[in-house]
C-alpha cells in the first residue's frame, strides 16, 4: 500500500539509517498500528520505505484474510489519523500483487499468436472500473499486432500478440483497479524462439527431355538448430544431408522418367515441428524460352517462385517473358529487420532512446544481409520514418548518434547496387532518408559532434555569421546576418550521391529512358538553421574530376514528381569552377518589405507576398486615375499660384510613386545579383538589378520631397504673408527640391557602396544594402527628416492661424486653397509618418510578425491614398466632375472656391521586394515562433 504526504521530501529519507528516516517510520507505524489491527486477520503492518513526491510512503499489510469493506475504513481512518505528521494528497493506494502468475499460452516460436489472461483469484477488490496492461513498465495501447479483450465485469482481460517476434519477451503486468484495491498479476515471457525460416524454391519449372537419369534436384535448407526432411505425400524421400554454414540442408534428386507434363508437390518439413514449405515441380517438353540459376527454365508464361536468400523472410514472383524472367514480386526482407518494422508501428516516445540503441546492434550484425537487400534497405527507411513521425520526440545525442550509425550501413558504397535497384523502380525511399533526416536533425539541441564512416554531424550556435569546413570537403558560409545565438546543424553525407537519384527538375519521368543524364559530383549536406537564411554559400569539392559538363548547384526538392522528389536549381546560383573546387550560393525569396525591414519572418513571407501585390496592384490604378483627373481639371483648379504649385506637387507625387512602382515590379521580376559574375567590374553597378535599385531609389526619395515641397509651400503662404514669388520661380525652386535633391543623396550611394561591393543586398533582392554598408539609411534618413519637418510646419501653421485666422489672405480662392492644403498635410503626414514609423519597426524588430503586416498594408495602398486625400478630397474637384458628368445637372453652378488637396506626400512603402518562389528552406525551426527551415545541397 502506499500515501503520498504534504511533505518535503529529503535526501536523508532514501537512508534507513538516518535519524529523519527512523523518526518518520516509527511516527507512521504507530498510527498503522492503530487503524489496522483492527482487521480481521491482522498479522502485522509496517513502512517499507520512502519515495521522492512529496513524500510517498509504501508500507504493507499482512493478514490472513480480505475484507475490503474493512480495508476501506481503515484506509479512511488512517488518512485522518495522521494529518498531525502531514496532510494526506488523495487517497491510500492498495495493491495486491497475486502470487499466481498470468495465464499464458506459448508462441514458442515467432510467428505464432502469444495469449496472456489476467483474471481476478479469490479476493474481493470491490468495484473495477478499468484495467491496464503493461509491458516491461510501459503501458500496452490496443493497437497493431495487440489486441485487450475485457468481460464486462472487468474482472477478466485477455491480451493477444499476433505475429509474435522475439522483442516481445520481457515483463507482463495486469492490473485490475477496484473501488478500495487494485489486483495486479505478473509474467515474465522469456521461451520466444525464432522460428525456422526455410529455404526452398516454391515453384520450379523444368523441361524433361526423356534421356535415361534426369533428374531434377531439389534442395531445402533451415537455421542450424533444426533439421529438415522432404515428403512427397507422407513417404519421407531420400534426401542428402549437408551442413552449410549456420544452415542445415537437404538435397532430393526427383527422377524425371517420364516426359508428360505433370506438376507435382514436394513438402520440406522440419523434424518434430509443424512449420513446412511445398515446392510445386512443373515438368513439360516444349523448347526452353528462359533459363536462369534462380529462377530455373520455364516456356513464355510460365511463373517462377523462388526462395529468399537464407535469412530473410517474405516471397518473390517471376514471369518468362519472352527470353527473361521478370520479377513481379519480392518482400524478402532480413528477418530481424522484420522485426524492428513491425515494434517501430508500436512504438511509444518513450521507448524510442532502446529501440534506436537495439536496432543500430542489429543492422552492424547483419550489415552484408542489409546491403544486398534493396528491400531490407527500404524496411530501415521506413523504420525512420516512423521514428521521426513522432512529434513530441526530443532527439537526444544517444538517439541521433545511433540512428546515424544505422544510416552509415545503409548508405555506405557497399550498398550502391541495392540503391540502384530502388531508384530504377522510381519509389522514394532516397527521398524518404532524406526526409526523415531533416526531420529529426531540427529537434537535436546543444552543441554536438558525431562522425561515421560515411557521415558527419555538427551542431554549434553562431552570432552574426558561420564558417564551418566540412570534413575538407565542402565549406559552409553564411555572411553577416545579425543574429544573436543561431543555432545551425550541419550532416554532411559523403556517399549520398551513391544514394539519391541524379535526375533534376527537367527530367522526364515519362520517358522510357530511366537513365538520368546527370551526375551527383559532391558531397550532399543538410543544413538546418533556426532564423531565416537569405543568403548561404557552399564549396564543395568534385567526387569526379573527369566529367567535362558544367556544374550545376542545386537543392533536393521534395515536392517534384508528384512528391518523389528531385534535384532543383531554382534559387540557387553557380559562382565559379576553380581548381575543381565548386562554389554555389543560395538565397530564399523575399517579398516586398525589404524596401524597409533588415529581414523577414520566414512563415509570413507568402502572406506578405500577397499583401504587397494585390496592394501595389490598387496603388498603380489609383496614381493613374489620380493623374487622369489632375489633368482633366487643371484649368479650372490653378486660378493662382498657390493652387497650381499645390498641384504640380500632387502630379509630381503620384508620377514619382508610380515610376517607383513599376520599377519595383522589374526589380522584382529580376531579382538577381551581380556579384553572382566574378571578374565584374564593381565600380559602377551597372546590372540590371542595380538600375533597379538606383531608380527605385531615386524616385522613392523624390516622393518625399515633393511631400516636403506641399509643406513648405503651406509655410511660405501661412507665415510669409507679405511675401510675392512667381509662379516661375516657385516652379523652379520646387523641381530643384523635389528631384535635385533625391538625384545628389542617390548618385552619393552610389558612389559610397559601389566600390566596395556594398550598393545592393547579397540575398537576390534588388534593394539597398543593409548588413554590410547600411546604404538603406541613404533612404530611412532623408525620409524621417522630411516628416519630422512637416510635423514642425503644421504646428507652427496651426499656431499663426490661431493668432491671426486666415482672413489674412487676399484672395477667396488663395485662403481655401490653403486650408485645403493645410487639411491634406494634416493627415497624410501624420499617415505617412506612422506607416513609416512602422517601417523603422520593422528595421528594429525584424521577427515581430504584426509590424511587418500592418506595414505591408498601409504601404502598399499608399497610391490609392494619395488619389483619395490628395485629389478628392478637394471639394472643387469633386464639384468639377460631377458637374460634367453626364448623370448630374449641368445647370447648377455651386462649386467650393479652390480646395485642393494633397499634403506632404505618400510615402508609399511598398512592402516587400519579391524574388522567385519557391527555393530551398534554409534552417526554419518550424511552427514555433522562430521562423527556420532546413534543406539539402549539392551540386550536379
Amino acid at each position: 500500500m502506499a500515501v503520498t504526504l504534504n511533505k518535503t521530501f529529503t535526501p536523508t529519507l532514501n537512508d534507513p539509517s538516518s535519524d529523519e528516516y527512523k523518526n518518520l517510520k516509527k511516527d507512521i507505524d504507530e498510527v498503522l498500528n492503530r487503524q489496522y489491527s483492527r482487521i480481521t486477520g491482522f498479522i502485522s503492518v509496517s513502512v517499507t520505505g520512502f519515495r521522492q513526491g512529496s513524500i510517498i510512503t509504501e508500507f504493507v499489510v499482512e493478514t490472513t484474510d480480505i475484507k475490503t469493506s474493512e480495508v476501506a475504513e481503515a484506509n479512511k481512518a488512517f488518512s485522518k489519523a495522521i494529518e498531525f505528521i502531514a496532510p494526506v494528497i488523495g487517497s491510500v493506494r492498495a495493491l495486491y500483487t497475486s502470487d499466481v502468475s498470468l495465464g499464458f499460452t506459448s508462441p514458442n516460436y515467432t510467428g505464432n499468436t502469444m495469449t496472456l489472461v489476467c483474471e481476478l483469484q479469490s479476493i474481493n477488490v470491490g468495484e473495477i472500473s478499468s484495467v491496464e496492461w503493461t509491458f516491461q513498465g510501459r503501458k500496452i495501447k490496443q493497437m497493431g499486432r495487440r489486441t485487450i479483450t475485457n468481460n464486462p465485469s472487468n474482472t477478466q482481460s485477455v491480451l493477444k500478440v499476433v505475429n509474435a517476434i522475439v522483442l516481445d519477451k520481457g515483463l507482463y503486468q495486469c492490473t485490475l483497479m477496484g473501488a478500495v484495491l487494485k489486483f495486479r498479476q505478473k509474467k515474465n515471457v522469456t521461451d520466444i524462439k525464432p522460428a525456422p525460416i526455410i529455404v526452398s524454391k516454391v515453384q520450379l519449372n523444368t523441361r524433361c527431355l526423356g534421356t535415361a537419369g534426369q533428374t531434377q534436384r531439389l534442395k531445402c535448407c533451415v537455421q542450424s538448430q533444426f533439421k529438415v526432411k522432404w515428403l512427397r505425400s507422407s513417404e519421407v524421400l531420400s534426401s542428402t544431408p549437408t551442413d552449410e554454414g549456420n544452415y542445415f540442408c537437404r538435397t532430393y534428386n526427383h527422377p524425371l522418367s517420364s516426359c508428360i507434363g505433370t506438376s507435382i508437390t514436394f513438402t520440406c518439413k522440419v523434424d518434430g515441428l509443424n512449420y513446412k514449405q511445398d515446392t510445386t515441380l512443373t515438368t513439360f517438353v516444349e523448347p526452353i524460352t528462359c533459363k536462369d540459376p534462380v529462377y530455373g527454365d520455364g516456356r513464355e508464361g510460365d511463373r517462377s517462385r523462388p526462395d529468399c536468400p537464407p535469412g530473410q523472410k517474405g516471397d518473390k514472383l517471376a514471369e518468362c517473358q519472352q527470353t527473361k524472367w521478370m520479377l513481379l514480386e519480392d518482400t524478402c526482407v532480413v528477418a530481424v529487420i522484420k522485426e524492428l518494422f513491425l515494434t517501430s508501428e508500436e512504438l511509444l516516445v518513450e521507448d524510442i532512446p532502446d529501440f534506436v540503441g537495439n536496432m543500430s546492434v542489429t543492422v552492424k550484425d547483419v550489415q552484408k544481409e542489409i546491403t544486398e537487400s534493396p528491400n531490407t534497405i527500404s524496411t530501415i527507411v521506413e523504420i525512420l520514418g516512423n521514428i521521426a513521425d513522432f512529434p513530441a520526440l526530443v532527439v537526444s545525442q544517444n538517439v541521433i548518434e545511433n540512428v546515424l550509425e544505422t544510416v552509415d550501413v545503409i548508405v555506405g558504397g557497399a550498398a550502391t547496387g541495392s540503391w540502384t535497384v530502388l531508384n530504377s523502380n522510381g519509389n522514394t525511399t532516397s527521398s524518404d532518408l532524406l526526409f526523415s533526416m531533416e526531420s529529426l536533425s531540427k529537434r537535436l539541441s546543444g552543441k554536438l559532434t558525431f562522425k561515421t564512416n560515411v557521415i558527419l554531424l555538427n551542431r554549434d550556435t553562431f552570432d552574426n555569421s558561420f564558417q564551418a569546413n566540412l570534413n575538407d570537403s565542402v565549406l559552409l558560409d553564411i555572411p553577416n546576418s545579425d543574429f544573436r545565438n543561431a543555432s545551425i546543424t550541419t550532416i554532411t553525407f559523403y556517399t549520398l550521391n551513391n544514394v539519391m537519384p541524379a535526375r533534376n527538375s527537367s527530367f522526364n519521368t515519362n520517358s522510357n529512358n530511366t537513365i538520368p543524364v546527370n551526375a551527383i559530383n559532391a558531397a550532399v549536406v543538410l543544413v538546418n538553421i533556426d532564423k531565416p537564411i537569405n543568403n548561404v554559400t557552399f564549396r564543395y569539392d568534385k567526387l569526379n574530376t573527369s566529367l567535362t559538363q558544367g556544374p550545376q548547384c542545386v537543392f533536393w526538392n521534395f515536392e517534384l514528381f508528384n512528391k518523389q522528389g528531385a534535384w532543383d536549381d531554382e534559387g540557387c546560383k553557380f559562382i565559379s569552377d576553380v581548381n575543381d573546387t565548386v562554389t554555389c550560393t543560395c538565397d530564399h525569396l523575399t517579398s516586398f518589405s525589404i524596401l524597409m525591414a533588415t529581414d523577414i519572418p520566414e512563415e509570413i513571407r507568402e502572406i506578405l507576398d500577397v499583401i504587397t501585390y494585390v496592394g501595389v496592384g490598387i496603388s498603380m490604378a489609383s496614381l493613374v486615375i489620380c493623374l487622369i483627373i489632375e489633368g482633366y481639371v487643371w484649368k479650372a483648379i490653378t486660378k493662382n499660384s498657390t493652387a497650381f504649385m499645390r498641384h504640380v506637387s500632387i502630379i509630381n507625387t503620384a508620377l514619382s510613386l508610380l515610376i517607383a512602382d513599376i520599377c519595383f515590379i522589374i526589380g522584382a521580376s529580376i531579382a538577381d545579383n551581380p556579384t553572382e559574375n566574378p571578374g565584374s567590374d564593381y565600380t559602377v553597378p551597372i546590372g540590371p538589378c542595380s538600375t533597379a535599385t538606383f531608380f527605385m531609389h531615386f524616385f522613392y526619395l523624390a516622393l518625399f520631397f515633393w511631400m516636403l515641397v506641399s509643406g513648405l509651400l503651406l509655410f511660405y503662404r501661412t507665415v510669409m504673408v507679405f511675401s510675392h514669388m512667381s509662379k516661375s520661380v516657385m516652379l523652379a525652386i520646387g523641381f530643384l527640391l523635389g528631384y535635385g535633391g533625391p538625384l545628389i543623396i542617390a548618385v552619393v550611394t552610389v558612389a559610397a557602396t559601389a566600390p566596395g561591393n556594398g550598393y545592393i543586398r547579397k540575398d537576390y533582392a534588388c534593394w539597398l544594402n543593409w548588413t554590410e554598408t547600411m546604404a538603406l539609411l541613404a533612404l530611412v534618413i532623408p525620409a524621417l527628416s522630411i516628416v519630422f519637418i512637416n510635423i514642425i510646419i503644421i504646428i507652427v501653421v496651426l499656431f499663426k492661424m490661431l493668432r491671426r485666422g486666415v482672413g489674412d489672405a487676399s484672395q477667396r480662392d488663395e485662403r481655401h486653397t490653403l486650408m485645403v492644403i493645410l487639411r491634406c498635410v494634416v493627415i497624410l503626414t501624420p499617415l505617412f509618418g506612422l506607416t513609416w514609423s512602422l517601417g523603422v519597426g520593422t528595421m528594429i524588430d525584424s521577427s515581430n510578425v504584426g509590424i511587418h503586416i500592418a506595414f505591408a498594408f498601409f504601404n502598399s495602398l499608399q497610391g490609392f491614398f494619395i488619389l483619395v486625400f490628395g485629389t478628392l478630397f478637394d471639394s472643387k474637384i469633386r464639384s468639377i466632375l460631377a458637374r460634367k458628368s453626364p448623370t448630374t445637372s449641368t445647370g447648377s453652378n455651386t462649386t467650393r472656391s479652390t480646395s485642393g488637396g494633397f499634403s506632404s506626400g505618400g510615402m508609399n512603402w511598398i512592402n516587400r521586394l519579391r524574388g522567385r518562389r519557391n527555393v530551398y528552406h534554409l534552417s526554419n525551426a518550424a511552427n514555433s515562433g522562430s521562423a527556420g527551415a532546413s534543406e539539402s545541397f549539392s551540386n550536379i
